[in-house]
């Protein structure tokens, strides 16, 4: 789960530069403008389509380019024989599009990417999160040699689309500080750096990262942005924002961080893992996530209102996070810009709706619960603290037999062999108190 996720970080690798004839992307270049200008009538909101005899939608190829009696809003590769961009471009107020009182207004290089993109074929697209991500070719650049991974290949290709030349190598002091903070959150410690800077491997940055990814700390900085997502909280958030007891399920993220727990699993169990086979109560811990939300114990809070919304927030948050969906929109009506409908929403919420809540919280940490051991329960960390409690018992002893007064004695005599012992009887001079403010 954890070298996968970073080439998120680089999305503007993968795109198509636009530049002359650089082929034209339906979600990034085309579905933005349809959605802030021409979805308001020509979207997939029933209540709202225009006309309303015979709706007319952009929002699928089968609808744009059907003959509406001689002429289609698209007819691909044809751009001329358009209605869509004789709209956009004409000057006369009563055909232009978007018209002049609905407030919307599309810049002359909108019109042109739209004109691009039908010329092209006016290919349409599913939402970004439908679609399966495909394993892209490796582009090829120039100078391969100063490429040492494939994502150095995307980078140097589109440095040199942009005219722009690399950069030189980090120096070794920069390379450690700088994977140090992205993958643990924190700068290295002196001794880290001289450390890398004595390693003179071929393959020193590569033990760099490993040991930077075996440590504690990289789950516990990766957990962050995840534990965000999930509105992970210690309090209710409503009112007095009561506590909860919720870092038990914190402490079980980091942790899947740090196991390389795969993608699916942890998936999976947090959303279900209440449902798996067998008693692994860490797997029912995992399902807190669902508990994330916001809980209300205002007095005159309706328990029956907030059942509904607990469970609302729910959907939303899993079509958020799992989705990359924002389906609030469609608690109300069919959702203008992604593809869900109001219907799909409470389908949805119906999986979410089955939760023993009470709707209201009395006190601290609403039911339902379950009681989670310490990590010091597990075999291991039992005997190691048996041991421990062995070795106290020990030293318990040995100060009942006299071993504190002879340590006490021991310590005094020592520290009244120094010049200035005045601090250790409490009986500080003005002086001696200067001193130790001056020093």
């Amino acid at each position: 789960m954890k070298l996968p996720a970073l080439p998120i970080a680089f999305p503007f690798l993968f795109g198509t530069v636009l530049n002359g004839a650089a082929e034209i992307s339906f979600n990034r270049d085309i579905r933005p403008i349809l959605s802030d200008t021409c979805y308001h009538c020509h979207g997939p909101d029933t209540t709202k389509q225009f006309p309303k005899s015979k709706p007319f939608v952009l929002t699928t190829l089968e609808s744009a380019t059907k003959d509406r009696g001689g002429y289609a809003a698209i007819v691909p590769h044809d751009a001329d024989a358009s209605e869509l961009v004789a709209r956009i471009f004409s000057d006369d107020p009563d055909e232009v599009m978007p018209p002049p009182d609905s407030h919307r207004s599309i810049t002359d290089a909108q019109k042109n990417l739209l004109r691009q993109w039908i010329a092209e074929g006016a290919k349409y697209e599913e939402h970004w999160s439908f679609v399966r991500p495909v394993k892209a070719a490796l582009p090829s650049v120039a100078d391969a040699a100063w490429s040492k991974n494939p994502l150095d290949a995307f980078v140097h290709a589109r440095l040199l689309a942009e005219d722009l030349t690399p950069n030189p190598p980090a120096r070794p002091e920069i390379l450690v500080r700088r994977a140090t903070l992205a993958l643990t959150g924190l700068p290295p410690t002196p001794a880290e750096v001289d450390g890398f800077l004595a390693d003179t491997a071929p393959d020193a940055y590569e033990k760099l990262l490993d040991r930077l990814l075996a440590s504690p700390r990289y789950g516990e900085h990766i957990a962050a942005s995840w534990l965000e997502a999930a509105r992970y909280a210690d309090t209710d958030g409503y009112q007095n924002d009561g506590g909860r007891t919720m870092w038990p399920w914190r402490d079980w993220v980091i942790k899947a961080f740090n196991d390389n727990l795969p993608y699916d699993e942890f998936s999976v169990k947090q959303l279900a893992g209440d449902m798996l086979p067998g008693d692994d109560i860490q797997n029912v811990l995992a399902s807190a996530f669902n508990r994330n939300h916001r809980i209300n114990n205002e007095g005159g809070a309706l328990p029956e209102e907030f059942i509904v919304e607990y469970a609302i927030d729910r959907v939303e948050t899993t079509a958020t996070v799992w989705m990359g969906l924002t389906a609030g929109c469609a608690r109300c009506h069919d959702h203008k810009y992604d593809p869900i409908s109001q219907k799909e929403f409470y389908q949805l919420f119906g999986y979410f709706n089955s939760i023993s809540e009470r709707g209201k919280a009395a006190g601290t940490d609403a039911p339902p619960q379950i009681t989670i051991g310490s990590p010091l329960q597990n075999p291991e960390a039992a005997g190691r603290l048996a041991t421990l409690r062995e070795e106290l018992a020990k030293a318990r002893s040995a100060l009942g037999t006299g071993g504190q007064p002879a340590w006490e004695t021991k310590v005094l005599a020592e520290h009244r062999a120094l010049k200035d012992p005045a601090w250790l009887t409490g009986e500080a001079t003005a002086s001696a108190t200067a001193k130790v403010i001056l020093e």
